[in-house]
């Protein structure tokens, strides 16, 4: 069945709104800009709702890319899995064989969620897949942050919740989607101290990398912590999403090969795995880039807040998170942003433990990043 495109002329306040009901209900994620738009609208359309960095991979990485896609899509992917672990680890400087690699962390999440928990503490408001793949979702047992207190997690707090409900299983994302809150690597370290007697602490970290130009990551302090799994999407560092890449971490082998048992042959395809094999020799591009971003989302923080109409929240990720306060809704700014300014943002609505009046917006880079400073200063004055 052909495309069904819609004219560039047609992404009116009626369009949008059409295409509101038809999509942005039916799934507790954000629906794809080509999805709403068709593939020719969205070239012209800035896409600020999905995060991935807009520094990598390099333009000489895609066009290697590129150039072997003909052989990559005729070739099967290595059935080796420790092959693209190695590139990764070379990377990350961690033990390969410590890594489990995804068909997109949201392969591991629905692993994870069926096979090693069976009730686990979910702090509130998150990514959903944590939730919805658990095999009930009413054992996702959920706390509520306090949006007064900027949505931060307060780790003693929230681990004497689990404790009062006797779950064994607690899940961090650090820093959080879609608040942005960030835990620094001190008082999480602190944290796995005391939450030794847990059978399973997950932390997923997709975000960390943009958390400071050191990156606090759990990665190299892993060894120290048997209840462990380290989880991150290379969707969101990597810029990559269209790949699906995502991986595991952890000294625990037991959680690792309980994984492995259902991770299928072949999960990964080969153009995903030719991007692994190209990470070691463009470690300093990478760096150079994620950088790059962090100062982007540094600006861009300094300019939203400056907005009557939204207070903005603080952020260790390459994205934002505000609260829209003139009366609009999410709803109302995300419609007004696609249809008058061609640009499209999460309205975080649909999020459990969030009202609609917040808004999401990653970092496209400073120029892009301006555009969408200035399109909020005309709608929010």
């Amino acid at each position: 069945m052909a495309e069904a495109t819609i004219p560039k002329d047609a992404i009116s306040a009626g369009s949008a709104v059409g295409l509101r009901r038809h999509l942005f209900y039916e799934t507790s994620h954000s629906p794809a800009l080509t999805d709403l738009v068709g593939y020719d609208n969205a070239k012209d359309i800035v896409d600020f709702c999905f995060i991935a960095n807009p520094y990598y991979p390099t333009a000489a990485m895609l066009e290697e890319l590129q150039r072997n896609l003909p052989n990559l899509i005729k070739s099967y992917p290595s059935s080796n899995p420790l092959t693209s672990q190695r590139y990764l680890a070379e990377v990350l400087e961690v033990d390969a064989e410590r890594i489990v690699i995804g068909n997109g962390a949201t392969e591991l999440i629905a692993l994870i969620t069926q096979t090693l928990i069976d009730r686990i503490a979910v702090p509130v408001p998150t990514f959903g897949e944590y939730i919805e793949k658990m095999r009930d979702s009413r054992n996702a047992e959920l706390y509520p942050l306090d949006a007064r207190d900027g949505y931060q997690l307060h780790l003693s707090d929230y681990l004497e919740w689990a404790n009062q409900r006797k779950l064994e299983c607690v899940l961090i994302i650090n820093p959080g989607n879609p608040t942005g809150q960030f835990i620094p690597l001190d008082q999480m370290v602190e944290f796995l101290h005391e939450a030794r007697h847990l059978e399973l602490v997950i932390v997923d970290e997709s975000f960390i990398d943009f958390a400071a130009d050191s990156i606090p990551s759990l990665l190299p302090l892993a060894g120290r912590f048997t209840n462990l799994l380290i989880v991150r999407s290379m969707s969101k560092h990597c810029g990559v999403p269209g790949l699906r890449l995502g991986y595991c971490y952890s000294s625990n082998v037991f959680l690792l090969n309980r994984l492995r048992r259902f991770i299928p042959t072949w999960n990964l395809n080969t153009v995903a795995q030719h991007f692994l094999s190209l990470l070691p020799g463009t470690n300093a591009d990478y760096h150079e880039g994620r950088k790059r971003l962090i100062a982007d989302v540094a600006a861009l923080y300094q300019d939203l807040r400056a907005i009557p109409g939204i207070n903005v929240y603080p952020t260790g990720a390459n994205f934002l998170l505000f609260k829209v306060t003139n009366g609009m809704t999410a709803n109302d700014l995300q419609t007004r942003l696609l249809d008058d300014h061609r640009m499209y943002v999460r309205d975080c609505s649909n999020k459990v433990g969030m009202d609609g009046f917040h808004i999401r917006v990653a970092s496209q880079g400073r120029k892009k990043d301006m555009r969408l400073v200035d399109a909020l200063r005309t709608l929010l004055k």
